[in-house]
């Protein structure tokens, strides 16, 4: 692994891999081990209200799981910016914490990376914690936050990953957003909004 002066590492596993909002000089696309994505966390702002708290992603230890996600390097004066922004985001207003993990990347004979990552844990206020895949997207269709709809971060990860990551089965979010098709069917609808695509020049 190698670290650089004046560089940071970010990895995003939700809604940082299709929009990070800082200014960043190079993305990997890429996995950690030791960890298993879930829709496990609660988000009362951005996709949710306090009333209808979103479903949105955290990181939960497992010796054998793996994460994919994007890794963003920050160099020099984009440090201090991006962290200031993140911690707005993904701190004060998300309820996460900082870990530091070893970061692969999807290209071979890269070196591995120490990246910052963000991650809720039970001890932040708005964790919701496990529930079962059609609860967690029962909850999903019917919310919306300043951001947008829950369904649309949804939509907007399973999409990345099949378009980035298209060998990795990632059965937690697969099988939720299955779900959520399933429960917009029951109400008469085809296919949740089209707005809800990624934009292709997003890599």
């Amino acid at each position: 692994m190698k670290t650089q002066e004046g560089c940071l590492w970010v990895f995003g596993y939700g809604s940082l891999v299709w929009k990070p909002n800082f200014e960043f000089s190079r993305r990997e696309v890429g996995h950690i081990r030791g960890y298993k994505r879930r829709f496990w966390h609660g988000d009362d702002f951005y996709r949710g209200d306090k009333d209808k708290p979103a479903r949105v992603v955290t990181l939960v230890e497992e010796k054998e799981a793996c994460t994919w996600g994007v890794a963003y390097q920050v160099m020099n004066k984009q440090v201090e910016e991006c962290l200031q922004y993140l911690n707005m985001r993904e701190v004060v207003l998300g309820g996460y914490v900082t870990q530091t993990v070893e970061f692969i990347p999807q290209e071979k004979h890269q070196d591995r990376i120490w990246a910052l990552v963000y991650i809720a844990t039970s001890d932040s206020p708005t964790y919701l914690g496990p529930a079962s895949e059609l609860e967690i997207a029962t909850q999903i269709s019917i919310c919306r936050g300043t951001t947008g709809h829950n369904m649309e971060y949804l939509s907007r990860l399973a999409e990345f990953m099949r378009r980035h990551c298209p060998e990795v089965d990632d059965e937690h979010l697969f099988s939720i957003e299955a779900a959520v098709f399933s429960i917009f069917h029951a109400c008469g609808g085809t296919e949740p909004p089209e707005q809800y695509s990624l934009p292709m020049q997003m890599f």
